[in-house]
């Protein structure tokens, strides 16, 4: 026989599980005894539950394994559900394991409980109380297999203080052998003779292409092609974007350079099109015709009715593509190149602006040549998200770390942490603004303490910068979105983290560059001059590509 919460760990140590990362109360206690024997998981004792599920994410979409994140009932659970959701829209695969108090007996009435299993249902892909110590293997299995299965996601477990103390005869069960379904021919025929007969299809590639190994068959295809093509926010990096054919990425919703390269086509290859991100393009009836190529096929929208559907494997089918399509020699892109020079001559035209407070394009330029190809940026959310989306050159998948699908404040830093410990000898760096590195900024304590070697740059406005632009485009006033901020040298150095602070334009390349070859947590205080944001990426942008 078998102690409940041992043959839980067992479990997790049978699906190959690395890491668990969390904030334990007295209901997780036996997880927490038995975790303490297990030698092959690793404890990630963090700040706060939120914090943990970040990190649980971030760690899933990087191997396509599932993060396990603990946290105890009521208040700690309700913690988690940031993470849950961002998990859950962001496409990656992610456990919750809450505690509860006894299910059988109690003698503390309703104290803490919640239904913490309907809290959530609507916003996990499984959620399940273990009643009985016997079905620990089955329910774990289960919730890691629905976790991990496209599209990944968010799942929950929650185990009740009595259950985890039962005995059972149970043995944990073993993954199953899976492969992904492979696109049937007869669509990838019809794909391709729609591609050929096309006068200028352009490749749009979206968050899908960035969970499975498409990159390199998707590579072969727009070299054999020569095909342009674009990404959405989360599907930067699936392709080189040094790569001549890159026409941008779709950062801001409508009216830039981009737009109009897609605009220009008359058939759009959308690759991993997933509809929790802002539409690069809309459809309409008798516009420019869409085929579909991912796991799963088009969900319907007012705005997105594909008239071919390629399903399956997405890099199994872009390497049938590949196999059979004939390039065709009156294929026209000239439209998409000129946009695309347009674009970048209006950036050139800004990112050496030395001004201080720093200059936004001027920041984005510093930051690219100071990482490598491989390096790895995560980015929290705020206004220089758009100034990294649309200007940072992704070279590899999953370099750029961004949600564009809940879009929440708080998970760079926990993100930049993650990424660290899944590729130690890689350079990453977490880009907060100052509004969202305070939403999680104690898990400077938790990066000091694992000893990871992150460079933290938070850029300082002392604003809630992304709302303010908004506001401004909007035409009200400006108002109740300014506050203070500590010294963050001092902070960082209070939990024994290296500060450094910004004073000049000239000194930034130097910064980045020293914390990025020295070891340990470093953190950037860099002043940003939000000024223009509201001129260029509102008005000028605009009026600039409608020329292009």
């Amino acid at each position: 026989m078998t102690k409940a919460s041992d043959l839980f760990v067992e479990c997790l140590e049978n699906e190959g599980v690395e890491y668990l990362f969390g904030v334990p109360g007295e209901e997780n206690l036996d997880m927490l005894d038995s975790l303490s024997r297990s030698k092959k998981i690793k404890l990630i004792l963090t700040r706060h539950e939120q914090g943990a599920g970040f990190m649980a994410a971030t760690y899933g979409r990087h191997t396509g394994k599932t993060g396990v994140c603990m946290a105890t009932l009521g208040p700690g659970a309700t913690n988690l559900v940031t993470a849950a959701a961002y998990a859950q829209l962001g496409g990656m695969p992610i456990l919750m394991v809450t505690g509860q108090k006894p299910i059988k007996k109690s003698k503390q009435g309703r104290f803490q409980i919640l239904d913490v299993v309907d809290m959530m249902g609507p916003i996990t892909k499984f959620t399940h109380q273990l009643a009985s110590a016997d079905n620990i293997p089955s329910r774990v299995r289960e919730a890691i297999r629905l976790a991990e299965e496209e599209k990944p996601g968010a799942t929950h477990i929650e185990f009740p203080e009595d259950i985890a103390d039962e005995e059972t005869d149970s043995t944990p069960i073993a993954p199953s052998l899976t492969r992904r379904p492979v696109a049937e021919a007869k669509a990838v025929r019809a794909a391709t003779k729609k591609i050929e007969t096309a006068k200028s299809p352009i490749i749009v590639v979206g968050g899908g292409a960035n969970r499975t190994t498409t990159g390199r068959m998707l590579t072969q295809f727009i070299e054999k092609t020569g095909i342009p093509f674009v990404t959405t926010q989360l599907g930067k990096g699936v392709v080189d974007e040094t790569h001549k054919e890159f026409m941008g990425c779709a950062a801001l919703s409508a009216n830039d350079f981009v737009h109009r390269a897609i605009e220009s086509a008359d058939l759009i290859i959308n690759v991993g099109h997933d509809v929790i991100e802002k539409p690069p393009f809309f459809m309409a009836p008798g516009s420019t015709e869409v085929i579909h190529v991912s796991m799963n096929s088009a969900e319907v929208d007012p705005v997105y009715f594909p008239q071919i559907e390629v399903i399956g494997d997405i890099g199994n089918a872009i390497w049938q593509m590949k196999e059979d399509i004939v390039p065709s020699g009156s294929w026209n892109f000239d439209a998409m190149y000129k946009a695309r020079r347009a674009e970048e001559e209006h950036t050139d035209s800004m990112d050496d602006d030395m001004r201080c407070p720093i200059y936004p394009p001027h920041l984005v330029k510093v930051v690219r040549d100071a990482m490598p190809a491989d390096g790895i940026i995560c980015l929290d959310n705020g206004v220089y998200k758009i100034w990294f989306a649309r200007n940072y050159k992704a070279r590899q998948a999953n370099t750029v770390l961004l949600d564009n699908a809940l879009a929440t404040m708080g998970a760079g830093l926990p993100s930049a942490m993650a990424s660290a410990m899944v590729y130690p000898k890689r350079k990453v760096m977490a880009i907060c603004g100052d509004g969202g590195f305070m939403m999680n900024s104690q898990e400077m304590e938790t990066a000091v303490r694992l000893k990871l070697n992150i460079t933290v740059l938070v850029l300082n406005d002392n604003s809630y910068g992304m709302i303010r632009w908004k506001q401004a485009n909007m035409g009200f006033k400006d108002w109740g979105l300014t506050y203070g901020n500590p010294d963050f040298v001092k902070y960082a150095e209070a939990y024994g983290a290296n500060g450094h602070r910004i004073t000049s334009a000239k000194n930034l390349q130097e910064t980045i560059d020293k914390c990025l070859s020295t070891e340990g947590v470093h953190l950037i205080d860099c002043p940003v001059d939000y000024s223009d944001n509201d001129r260029i990426l509102n008005h000028e942008i605009k009026e600039l590509s409608a020329k292009a």
